[in-house]
């Protein structure tokens, strides 16, 4: 019987001239192991005679990866994040992500750490970090 959990999706990552072998991310949130925005690729006018026109625009995607406040994967956004911030220059990334439960490889290219937690936010129990990549594409296939 075929099952759709996330427990078996590899998340290979990489930034180029800092971690150019892809890295395997590990550690993710209980529930949360990576999510997107939804993504407008059509714009629509109507005009004031009732036609709608609409034209295909290029649109980033936004992914938020969650993980663990004890995730050993948080040491690459950290050394990412402090790089950039050290250079005053952003670096780029690409991923590979398998999702064996549902036979589907996704290919991210050119992505730009956009939102960075520089900690844990503590309670009861410390928190996920939630860090957000955005893309220039994400193109999906058939393992």
């Amino acid at each position: 019987m075929a099952t759709i959990t996330a427990a078996n999706a590899v998340f290979m990552i990489s930034v180029a001239n800092l971690f150019d072998a892809p890295f395997q991310l590990q550690g993710f949130a209980a529930d949360d192991v990576f999510s997107h925005a939804l993504v407008a690729p059509v714009e629509t006018l109507m005009g004031v005679d009732g036609i709608l026109s609409g034209g295909w625009t290029p649109q980033p995607k936004v992914q938020t990866v969650a993980l663990q406040a004890d995730s050993p994967s948080n040491i690459f956004f950290d050394t990412w994040y402090n790089s950039q911030e050290q250079l005053r220059e952003a670096y780029v990334a690409s991923a590979q992500i398998t999702l064996p439960s549902i036979s589907r490889t996704f290919t991210c290219v050119q992505g730009f750490l956009t939102n960075y937690p520089p900690m844990t936010d503590a309670r009861r129990i410390l928190q996920p970090r939630r860090f957000t990549i955005t893309w220039a594409s994400i193109i999906g296939a058939p393992l």
